[in-house]
């Protein structure tokens, strides 16, 4: 199920960078001809058709190869080694598919000039050539940049969660505007017991696979990671997305199923299981950037500090999941076999009047 929710993220991301590329390369070309036209640097024999499918080519090769694999790849390697391996790893892959991109578009080229096939052994000995022009080395370069801003762009995104960098690369935040949000606060139950059994290290790296594998669930119900606290991650939709399908509620049980599929792997490796509980809320925050030395966005309102009194209810009430009555009554279509139970007014710490409550059950 990770898998088949990841795809449509991955997919759509590498459609996007499919597309930059391509117009990236289209650009280049265009530049590089009106330069060589502006300084009368093209002779007679110069083939425009040919030349710019062998870029076409190239950019076709390098923006699916790049886009579906070569990126994915080097935004792994930058998770899981030092900067410095990372860099070098990148270097040596990026060298070794622009050789065989520029073999690709090379061979086609020198086979138009001598009208000759591709693979014939004159045009292949003729090619070697190209590799000693200034034209491949300035490419290499050029596309290096790009590859390098690429991942940039991907880590930054990372940063700021999907949804999130689109927003601050316009500036919407850069003044504090008032919008409607859901929330949800959801921690691991027990956490204190689970980490003096494991200790400190084993313990941190049990929280970097409970916040990998419930991630998949956030990223298919499009809901946006506001902070990780320990044990604790808050997520947050803005209310057409949480609501659209019941994607807030939907959240939690996606993110139990994909946790009950890692089950074997957490007794295995932890000799514990990440049961967590959840609280759900809504309503008017401030948002905007704030910081000085780092800067973030950040919410600011009494809806976030209720969602932490909701989840923190959930023990004494014994359920897994708790929301406001206030936030089940607004228009959400809950998802298939999922049903609603009241439980009627409690008190939550530091509010002066009870808040209705409920909890969500799922009928399978």
């Amino acid at each position: 199920m990770g898998r088949s929710i990841n795809f449509p993220f991955y997919a759509r991301r590498a459609l996007w960078i499919f597309i930059a590329w391509m117009v990236l390369s289209n650009l280049i070309f265009y530049y590089d001809y009106i330069t060589l036209i502006n300084h009368r640097a093209l002779d007679s024999t110069y083939d425009f058709r040919s030349a710019y499918t062998a870029y076409l080519i190239v950019a076709l090769c390098a923006s699916t190869v790049g886009g579906i694999f070569t990126v994915n790849l080097m935004e792994y390697w930058l998770r899981r080694y030092a900067f410095w391996q990372a860099l070098l790893l990148i270097i040596i892959v990026y060298t070794g598919v622009a050789l065989a991109i520029g073999t690709l578009g090379s061979l086609y080229l020198t086979g138009a000039d001598l009208d000759l096939p591709m693979f014939h052994p004159e045009v292949m000995e003729e090619h070697l050539f190209f590799f000693r022009e200034a034209v491949f080395l300035k490419n290499y370069f050029v596309w290096l940049i790009i590859v390098v801003v690429t991942l940039i762009i991907l880590m930054v995104n990372d940063k700021y969660g999907p949804g999130v960098f689109p927003d601050y690369l316009k500036g919407k935040y850069f003044h504090p505007k008032r919008e409607r949000r859901i929330f949800m606060f959801a921690d691991i139950k027990d956490a204190t017991t689970i980490a003096e059994n494991l200790g400190e290290e084993k313990y941190f790296n049990f929280l970097k696979d409970f916040f990998k594998h419930i991630a998949p669930a956030i990223l298919a119900t499009k809901g946006e990671v506001y902070q990780y606290v320990g044990d604790e991650i808050v997520v947050s939709w803005k209310m057409k997305k949480g609501l659209d399908k019941g994607n807030a509620i939907a959240c939690f049980f996606k993110m139990r199923e994909l946790l009950q599929k890692k089950s074997d792997y957490y007794a295995k490796r932890y000799n514990a299981h990440p049961h967590f509980k959840a609280g759900y809320h809504y309503g008017a925050v401030m948002t905007g950037e704030i910081g000085q030395i780092k800067r973030d966005i950040a919410f600011s309102g009494d809806v976030l500090n209720t969602t932490a009194r909701i989840e923190a209810k959930c023990n004494e009430l014994g359920v897994d999941i708790l929301a406001s009555s206030e936030f089940s009554t607004i228009n959400i279509k809950l998802p298939s076999n999922i049903t609603k139970e009241d439980l009627g007014p409690h008190q939550l710490k530091g509010k002066a009047e009870p808040v209705s409550l409920v909890t969500f059950r799922n009928e399978n």
